[in-house]
Formats: structure tokens, C-alpha cells, sequence
């Protein structure tokens, strides 16, 4: 593996690999196939980019995002590597000129959309250059299992049949064990290697809470990160409208991000949050697959993702640079509801089903009593220990008993036959006389009042507890009423018990224990001046911050304060080549505030 060690030095600047990342670059060096599944932040990039710069014929890297291959290819030419990228935003002439790249040997990566590499004109076109290696970015596009099922990546599964002397190398950080089996079947027909690093993000900081009222928990969770660059997930573009306008009065520098903005507006958001600092990205998930912001320290989601894969993905997109980071998830009744109808209007039974199954794994992860992290690592059949930096280690909940407080409330569901939803179930309990709790004579129920002194927020929790543990579900087609479960009848007939959250069932303060950056000695007014320095630069070059250089690097800097080009070129993340177009200025930048 020298020379895989040589370029990892002479080429990127630093001076070991990651864990796991050698392993891959051997076996693809090799001309094996493989799916590895990464963590987001340990570097999967560059377990590509080696052994394709090693490779003695061409390498097509397929991604999903026009942004994400621009943002590969310009920090790759930064580094001296010579790479090619055709799409749609490129005028034909632009594409004729990167394509004659790849013909004549000078570059050898070139980045393609799935769309564009599966044309018959591509694909013959390619076969005449007998590619090396063919890489799946996001690969979990490419699954019927997956949470981000993308039509256009199923024709990849032909890239085998069409290119047998290829290896196929495929990279996502979330694919739970159904989902690999998948990805490794259609890409390389089962015949190569699955390497799973592991899911464990130690630096984030998992917690969720009720949902109550979401400007004071969205304001509670933002006080002490002004300061730093975040990201605001919604689940319509009118909400992330809203909130974005609410920040911004509230003096945060927030940008919304949803598709019914135009391709420009949207551009223009993402290179903000890219090279700003201290910016708040208010998004739906039209926001996020490949974005390569080292330094997003909190995630914030206002709505329920729609399983844990989906959720898992974005909060994988805070603290990438290895530094803590902070994640908070709001739910509701709600939400549940409307998930519930989004699956309701998709695909076919056997996908509904399994989008149900995802959800529910989901809200039982929402109201788990136990560590936050080994619940969530076990989704991915991973094993885990108490992580101690999750809302329920920091603050373990109590458990109530709520076997006869349950039995109540389902009689008064059966009672009321099963058709109404979660609002009319909670006046009942807490003995409010609406119009239609009088009209239904429901007011002469047994259990009418029974919680009259619960808040509607608290009977609200508990109900919910009830459905992320399978005794109620919510009927989407009946207008969200709420139904009996066969596990529900089994508490009715007194052969089950259920124990509740007490926590989960009150509004809960969000834990302030700050997640400070840790910044291994930097001097931070240099650090700072060091960051605005590299923001000028990649303005001038119109590509994001870290492409110049990543934080870590910057941090490094700072820290040595290096007095000359040799001091700077041993700087992990400066490499030959940005040591000769950078290293000047900043050295300059370094003795100047000295």
C-alpha cells in the first residue's frame, strides 16, 4: 500500500489514513467489488479517489447532485488531480472539452448523474475506454428498501452485465441490514465483499422531546449557538417558510430551502450556508444528500423524519469535522398522522407495509426509555454500550405505570367506536364539554373528566406513548381516528401491561450543557482571522470554504502557527499543490498577527 500512502501524502496532505479506510482502498486497488457503508465524516471520499488515481484506466463516479460533483471535482483540481464532470448545467461545448479529458488519458475521474451515465450513447462510449472502476455515491438510492428510493438510480444495476472487467464500488451511510443485501445484489450481483464501519457518531448529541410550542423549544435549543452554522429540518415548504422569516426577525441569519424555490434561489442558499459562517439552513429534505459543510454543529428536526434511515442520514450531516455537535427531534400526534398519510399515498402494499415498519421502529426510538444511541444503533444491528451524551443518559427518564390509566383510555376509544382522533379522545378525558362531546352524549361516559387534571399536552403524550407502542394506531383513512390494536385488546383484557415516560408526557427543557468546539489549542482570534481569509478565497474561486481547506485544518494552523512553507506543508490537509497556491498567503495572514 505505499503508493496508496504516497498519494494520501503527496497529493491530499496527511499523514495517516482513517480506520477503514486502507482496507477499501486495497480491495478496490485490487479490482474487487464492494458496498462500503461509512459513517458520514470518516472520509469515504478519498477510499475512491486513491485507488482510481492509482488505476491505469478511467473511473466513472456517479452522484446524485450537480452541486456535489461540482464541489468534488473543483476541491480535486485544488489538489492537483485532473477530473472531468459532464451534466446538464455545462454548455455542450463545456462537455465536449471535459469528455476529451477523459479520451485522451488527462483526467482520470469523471462524474456523471445516473441519467447521464445510462445513456445507450455513454455506455457505448465508455465501453470503447474499458473503465476500472465504476462508484455508486449515496448507494442507498439504488434500493426498493431504502428510505430515499430514487427510480433513476435502478438502472445501475446493468452496470455489471455491461462492463464484467469493472469493479463496482458502492458508499452510503445508511443501509440497515435489508437494504445492503439489496444494494450488493443489484450492483454486483452478490459477488463482492460489504464492509460496514459502523453507525456510531460518538460526537452527536441525540435527544428528543415533545413537541409543545415550537418557537420557544426551536429559540431554547438555538440560545447558545448563534455563534454557529446549523441546520432547521420542516416538513412543508410553507412551514419552512415561516420559520425561516421567525429566525431571522429573531436576528438569526437564516435561509430557507425547499423545491418550490427556483434552481437559482436554491443555489444561491446552498453556496451561503456552504461559505458563511454562523447561518441556520431552514430546509425540507430537498436539502442535504451530499452537502460537505464540516462544520455543522446542531441538527434541529421541527417534524418527524419519515423512519430512521431518513433520520439517521440528517444528523449525520452535523459535526462531519469530528467536533461535538447536537442534534434535538420534535414530535407529535400529529406528525404521526401525517406520515402516516404520506405512505398511505405511495407505492404498492408490500411498500406501505414496509414504510409502516419503518415508522414504527422510528417512534419506538422516540419514546425509548433506554440510551438514545444503543437504540439507535441496534436498528442497524449494531451493539452499543450507554453513550452518555444523549438526553436520556444525561437525564435518565422515570417509568410510570399505566396499565389502568390505559385500560381507561382504550374503553373510551372503544366506546366511541373507534372513529375519532386524539382531540376529541383528550376533551373526553379531561371532561371538556365541546359542542361535540355534547352532541355524541359523550360527557355521560365513565371516564369522562377522568384527566381532568392532566394538561391537554400531557394526555396528549400519553396517548402518543400508547401508539409508538403498538396499542393504538392511528386509521389515515378514517381521518386520523384512532383504533384499538390486537396488543391494545390484550391491555384491555388485562394480559399486557404498559409502563409509560413521565417526561415525555410534560413539556421538557432542553439540556443547555453547551457543545463547545474543541479547537486543540488554536489561537481563536487567528482562527478566526484564518476563516475569513479562506472565505475570500473560495469566493474568488466560486466554490465552498472547506474546498480551499477544511476547519481541522485550519484549527492545525492556528495552532502551530507554522513560520514557514516547510512548517505549512507538514499542516495535515495541505498538500503540494495548495501549498504552492495557498501556503504564502496564509503563512502572511499567521505572522502578521503575531
Amino acid at each position: 500500500m505505499t503508493s496508496a500512502h504516497q498519494i494520501l501524502h503527496d497529493v491530499f496532505g496527511y499523514g495517516a489514513f482513517r480506520p477503514g479506510q486502507e482496507d477499501i482502498i486495497a480491495a478496490l486497488a485490487r479490482g474487487e467489488s464492494l458496498l462500503a457503508v461509512m459513517p458520514t465524516g470518516a472520509g469515504k471520499s478519498l477510499c475512491y479517489q486513491i485507488p482510481a488515481i492509482m488505476a491505469d484506466r478511467p473511473t466513472v463516479v456517479v452522484s446524485p447532485l450537480l452541486a456535489l460533483m461540482d464541489d468534488q471535482v473543483a476541491a480535486l483540481r485544488l489538489n492537483g488531480v485532473e477530473t472531468a464532470v459532464i451534466h446538464s448545467g455545462l454548455s455542450r461545448e463545456q462537455n465536449i472539452a471535459e469528455w476529451r479529458k477523459v479520451t485522451s488519458g488527462e483526467a482520470k475521474m469523471l462524474y456523471l448523474s445516473p441519467e447521464r451515465l445510462m445513456t445507450e450513447r455513454m455506455l457505448d462510449a465508455l465501453g470503447r475506454l474499458d473503465p476500472a472502476m465504476f462508484v455508486v455515491d449515496e448507494a442507498h438510492c439504488i434500493s426498493k428498501w431504502g428510505a430515499s428510493f430514487r427510480p433513476e438510480y435502478e438502472s445501475l444495476s446493468r452496470l455489471k452485465d455491461l462492463f464484467p472487467n469493472a469493479a463496482v464500488a458502492a458508499f452510503t451511510a445508511t443501509a440497515d441490514k435489508a437494504t445492503r443485501a439489496d444494494i450488493a445484489g443489484k450492483l454486483f450481483r452478490g459477488e463482492g465483499s460489504i464492509i460496514v464501519q459502523g453507525f456510531d457518531r460518538p460526537n452527536l448529541r441525540l435527544g428528543v422531546v415533545a413537541k409543545t410550542s415550537w418557537k420557544p423549544q426551536l429559540m431554547a435549543f438555538l440560545d447558545d449557538k448563534r455563534a454557529q452554522a446549523g441546520i432547521v429540518y420542516c416538513l412543508s415548504r410553507k412551514l419552512t417558510d415561516e420559520v425561516a422569516a421567525y429566525l431571522r426577525g429573531e436576528g438569526l441569519n437564516a435561509i430557507a430551502y425547499h423545491a418550490g424555490q427556483s434552481p437559482e434561489q436554491r443555489k444561491l442558499g446552498q453556496d451561503r450556508f456552504m461559505s458563511e459562517d454562523a447561518v441556520v439552513m431552514v430546509a425540507t429534505i430537498a436539502f442535504g444528500m451530499g452537502i460537505d459543510k464540516p462544520d455543522i454543529r446542531y441538527v434541529f428536526h421541527l417534524n418527524l423524519p419519515g423512519s430512521v434511515e431518513a433520520y439517521y442520514q440528517e444528523i449525520g450531516r452535523a459535526g462531519r469535522d469530528g467536533a461535538p455537535a447536537e442534534t434535538l427531534l420534535l414530535h407529535s400526534l400529529s406528525d404521526i398522522a401525517m406520515r402516516r398519510q404520506f405512505i398511505e399515498n405511495e407505492g404498492d402494499d408490500g411498500h406501505r407495509m414496509r414504510e409502516h415498519k419503518r415508522l414504527d421502529a422510528l417512534l419506538a426510538y422516540c419514546d425509548a426509555p433506554q440510551c438514545r444511541r444503543v437504540a439507535l444503533l441496534a436498528y442497524f444491528d449494531e451493539a452499543s454500550g450507554p453513550c452518555g451524551n444523549c438526553d436520556n443518559c444525561l437525564k435518565p427518564p422515570t417509568l410510570a405505570d399505566g396499565t389502568e390509566r390505559g385500560r381507561r383510555l382504550l374503553a373510551i376509544v372503544r366506546d366511541t367506536g373507534q372513529m375519532f382522533g386524539a382531540g376529541h379522545i383528550i376533551d373526553i378525558l379531561r371532561g371538556t364539554e365541546t359542542q361535540k362531546v355534547l352532541e355524541r352524549r359523550h360527557h355521560n361516559l365513565n371516564g369522562f373528566g377522568a384527566d381532568q387534571d392532566q394538561s391537554k399536552d400531557q394526555v396528549q403524550g400519553f396517548i402518543r406513548q400508547l401508539v409508538a407502542g403498538g396499542y393504538l394506531a392511528i386509521n389515515v383513512q378514517k381521518y386520523g381516528g384512532l383504533e384499538i390494536t390486537e396488543r391494545g385488546a390484550d391491555l384491555m383484557r388485562g394480559e399486557a401491561a404498559f409502563s409509560y415516560r413521565e417526561d415525555a408526557v410534560r413539556p421538557v427543557k432542553v439540556s443547555k450543557k453547551k457543545a463547545t468546539v474543541q479547537t486543540a489549542g488554536a489561537d481563536n482570534t487567528l482562527l478566526s482571522k484564518l476563516k475569513k481569509l479562506r472565505l475570500s478565497l473560495a469566493r474568488a474561486r466560486n466554490v465552498p470554504a472547506y474546498v480551499v481547506f477544511p476547519d481541522s485544518t485550519l484549527i492545525e494552523m492556528a495552532a502551530a502557527k507554522p513560520a514557514s512553507l516547510g512548517e505549512m506543508g507538514e499542516v495535515n490537509g495541505v498538500g503540494p499543490r495548495k501549498l504552492a497556491e495557498y501556503g504564502p498567503t496564509f503563512l502572511r495572514a499567521i505572522t502578521e498577527a503575531d
